[in-house]
């Protein structure tokens, strides 16, 4: 079986947290490594929330604490009302024993995907702050990298911070245009299908059911993410953004795709908007514009249902037999 080495740009966040046991419950995954981001918490938050899912886990990998703001505008308040204050909703206590490694983000991303050239697919799943710093540490890493699979934008469908931006683009819109204009692959899944992909309680019910530990951890954190999208779209389901990302490297075929030159609106009431670009000399983007939802649910719940026994396994080869 071929395993797809990837390492997610992130800023846990409750969907977050959702995409990376997801990955690392994954067989056909290897999560090389998590580099960390500004967002839905501070980067410091980011980089704790990150060590710990890690440990939690059970996973060996490294973690790279990237860029603490935005690289032109503003920065943002975190979106602690959707996330909770520390990123996990009513779980407060985050204690990682480890720490993060040594480079920023940048480095820690250039010099790694270097060391594996045409290996890795970047995935990230937070404002592309530490991916803009990237290009301009390292241009020519556009010609190491494999692709990039970001969660971000809404290049047809309404915005999620405002009608015209989704939330990623909008916390960095600078860096969201330097991404999307770069020549290198880009699978761009937005709102225009994570929007779709909607679970109710049920769904977290049943990970919990199947995988006590990591299971059980998710169905908590869903609690609150639920109960957030039930006062903004009046149902109990929460829309599993950042977990789409993930799906869409392992199972692409549940999505359709149309190539389109992108770009974003950097100032002005559209800030953050993604829209198709009449520059055609930008190298078209691969822009999810479908995806079967019910599919989708299906595959979450299968690899979910593993996720205690990849962590036992993981556990037993690392020579510890305890839970």
């Amino acid at each position: 079986m071929l395993v797809q080495k990837i390492i997610i740009d992130t800023d846990p966040g409750i969907d977050d947290a959702m995409a990376i046991h997801q990955a690392f419950a994954d067989s056909r995954l290897e999560v090389v490594g998590l580099t960390t981001i500004f967002g839905n918490v501070y980067v410091d938050q980011a980089t704790r929330n990150s060590l710990w899912l890690a440990e939690h886990g059970g996973y060996k990998c490294a973690v790279a604490r990237g860029a603490e703001r935005p690289i032109s505008i503003e920065m943002n308040t975190p979106s602690f009302h959707v996330h909770g204050e520390q990123g996990f909703g009513e779980i407060t206590e985050i204690i990682p024993v480890g720490t993060a490694d040594p480079r920023p983000a940048h480095i820690y991303l250039s010099e790694t995907i270097r060391a594996n050239t045409g290996e890795i697919i970047l995935c990230p799943i937070g404002p592309l702050s530490n991916i803009a710093n990237l290009l301009d540490y390292d241009p020519e890493i556009i010609n190491h990298i494999k692709k990039l699979v970001i969660m971000g934008g809404a290049v047809h469908a309404l915005g999620n911070v405002t009608p015209y931006a989704e939330a990623n683009f909008w916390n960095d819109p600078h860096a969201a245009e330097k991404v999307l204009e770069a020549n290198w692959e880009i699978d761009l899944i937005g709102l225009d299908v994570t929007s779709n992909i909607q679970f109710s309680h049920d769904v977290f019910t049943q990970g919990a059911k199947n995988s006590p530990r990591i299971g059980g951890f998710i169905h908590d954190l869903s609690k609150f993410y639920i109960n957030f999208y039930k006062r903004v779209v009046g149902k109990s389901v929460c829309l599993m953004h950042d977990p789409a990302a993930i799906l869409a490297i392992t199972d692409p075929d549940i999505f359709t795709f149309q190539k389109a030159p992108l770009s974003v609106i950097l100032e002005g009431e559209k800030v953050g908007n993604s829209f198709v670009s009449e520059n055609l000399e930008r190298r078209p983007v691969n822009v999810a514009v479908y995806v079967d939802a019910k599919a989708a649910q299906r595959k979450f719940i299968s690899i979910f249902s593993q996720a205690d026994s990849a962590y036992k396994k993981r556990l037993n080869s690392q020579g510890n037999k305890k839970l």
